[in-house]
């Protein structure tokens, strides 16, 4: 796999990360510079998420799941969140991978 050189945040991920506070956002950058870094560190995802990785990480005290995907050399951040929230909004964005 080549090295990334593009990040690309979907329109719900640029929301989502507009809510946090600077220290959440800090914890948030650094998840992503670690799968910059390692673009396979993300468990692969089956079905209709076929494609997309999810990164596990803590902002605070909550795990955190971030959904990306790696098309040549660019990632596609789609969204992040809790647990129990984040599939359901997951699905939601499937569409998002016809880029």
């Amino acid at each position: 796999m080549t090295g990334i050189i593009n990040v690309v945040q979907s329109p719900l991920f640029a929301k989502q990360k507009k809510k946090l506070t600077k220290r959440q956002i800090t914890q948030l950058d650094k998840a992503v510079r670690i799968i910059i870094a390692n673009p396979e560190t993300g468990t692969p995802k089956a079905g209709d998420l076929k494609g997309v990785l999810v990164y596990k990480f803590r902002i605070e005290r909550n795990q955190i799941l971030l959904a990306y995907e790696i098309v040549e050399s660019t990632m596609y951040l789609y969204t992040f969140g809790v647990h129990e929230n984040f599939y359901r909004s997951e699905e939601h964005t499937s569409e998002l991978q016809s880029h």
